[in-house]
C-alpha cells in the first residue's frame, strides 16, 4: 500500500493476548477498538465496544506512552545490533589471537634449533641455506606479532607497562640491534646519535618497538648516506620531547604520504605495511603524536614522534 509521504504511519509488535487495538491520527484524534471476535470476518461482528476521542489530554496522552514504547523498541534494536557486531568482532578477534599464537608457538624451537645448528656445521653452503631458514622464521615471528598488536590497537585492548625510563637507554639499544643486522651491514650507512639523557613515563618495550621500526624503516629505503637520531624539547610544550629519525634515503613516495600511517601503506616488496600503523597506534596510546615529511633539500625523510617527559627531562 501506497501512503502520502507526508503521512508518518508506525506499528507496534502485538503480543500475546492483546485484545486491543489503539489508533491516533494526527496528535489530535484517537480511536480505541476492542477486539471481541477475531473468528468473525464481518467487522462489525468482530469488535466489540470501541471509542473515539479528539480530547487533547486524552489523545497526547496516548501519544506520550507510544513514543516511549518506540524510542525503546529502537534503543533495543541498537543494543542487539551492537551486540551481534561485537559477538563477531570478538568471535574475529579470538580467531586472531589463536591464529597468532600457533604460528609463534613453532616458531621458537625452530629458531633454537636452527641457530644451534648452524653454530656446529662448518660448511658455508650449509650455514647460508641455515640463515635462509633462520631469516624467514623471524619475518614469520615477526608477523605473527604484528598481527596481534594490530587486533590489540583495533580493539582498543593495547596495555601500557607504564615505569620511568630513560630514552636514552631505548635509543642506544635500537641502535646497537639494528648495526647488527644484515640489510645495515650491507649498505654504506652511518648510524649517527649524540647521547643524552631523557626521562620519561613509558611502557619500555613498546617505546622501544617505534624506535626499532622508525630505524628499520629508514635503513629499508636508504641504500648510503647518514641516519641520524635526534631528541629534542618541544617548543611547544616544554612537558614532551621530540624524537626524529632523519635519513638520506629516497623520500616518501608522494602516493603513499597521506596513508603513511594506515595499514599496508608500503611500497616496499618486505614487510606486511604494519609497523608505522602499529607504531601510530602505540605512540597515542602515550598520548603523544607521530608524524613524517620528506626533508628540505629533497634527499631522504624525516619521522618524529612525541612522548611526555618527566622534569627536568635531563639528568
Amino acid at each position: 500500500m501506497d501512503y502520502d509521504h507526508k503521512i508518518d504511519i508506525r506499528y507496534t509488535k502485538q503480543t500475546s493476548g492483546t485484545k486491543t487495538t489503539i489508533l491516533i491520527v494526527d496528535r489530535k484524534e484517537s480511536l480505541v477498538v476492542e477486539l471481541r471476535d477475531d473468528s468473525k470476518t464481518i467487522f462489525d461482528e468482530a469488535i466489540g465496544l470501541s471509542t473515539y476521542s479528539n480530547s487533547k489530554a486524552g489523545v497526547l496522552s496516548y501519544v506520550f506512552i507510544f513514543e516511549n514504547l518506540w524510542k525503546q523498541i529502537e534503543l533495543y534494536e541498537d543494543i542487539k545490533k551492537s551486540h551481534e557486531q561485537l559477538m563477531i568482532l570478538d568471535k574475529d578477534e579470538q580467531f586472531i589471537n589463536v591464529a597468532a599464537h600457533e604460528l609463534r608457538t613453532p616458531m621458537q624451537p625452530i629458531l633454537g634449533i636452527t641457530q644451534i645448528l648452524r653454530s656446529k656445521i662448518n660448511d658455508s653452503k650449509q650455514q647460508e641455506l641455515l640463515d635462509i631458514v633462520i631469516r624467514n622464521a623471524k619475518r614469520l615471528n615477526r608477523l605473527s606479532n604484528e598481527i596481534l598488536d594490530v587486533t590489540r590497537l583495533e580493539s582498543q585492548k593495547l596495555e601500557l607497562k607504564k615505569e620511568e625510563l630513560n630514552l636514552n637507554d631505548i635509543i642506544l639499544q635500537a641502535m646497537d640491534d639494528i648495526v647488527l643486522s644484515k640489510e645495515f651491514s650491507s649498505k654504506n650507512i652511518q648510524l649517527l646519535y649524540e647521547p643524552r639523557d631523557t626521562l620519561s613515563q613509558a611502557d619500555n618495550s613498546r617505546i622501544a618497538e617505534v624506535i626499532s621500526n622508525l630505524l628499520s624503516n629508514a635503513i629499508k629505503f636508504t641504500q648510503k648516506g647518514m641516519i641520524t637520531i635526534s631528541v629534542e624539547k618541544d617548543d611547544n610544550n616544554r612537558n614532551w620531547v621530540i624524537v626524529n629519525v632523519k635519513d638520506t634515503g629516497e623520500g616518501i613516495d608522494v602516493s603513499i604520504l597521506p596513508r603513511l600511517f594506515t595499514k599496508f601503506a608500503s611500497k616496499s616488496p618486505h614487510g606486511a605495511g604494519l609497523g608505522l600503523f602499529i607504531s601510530k597506534g602505540i605512540v597515542e596510546a602515550h598520548l603523544g603524536k607521530i608524524w613524517a615529511k620528506n626533508n628540505i633539500d629533497g634527499i631522504g625523510a624525516t619521522f618524529s614522534f612525541s612522548l611526555p617527559i618527566i622534569l627536568p627531562y635531563c639528568k
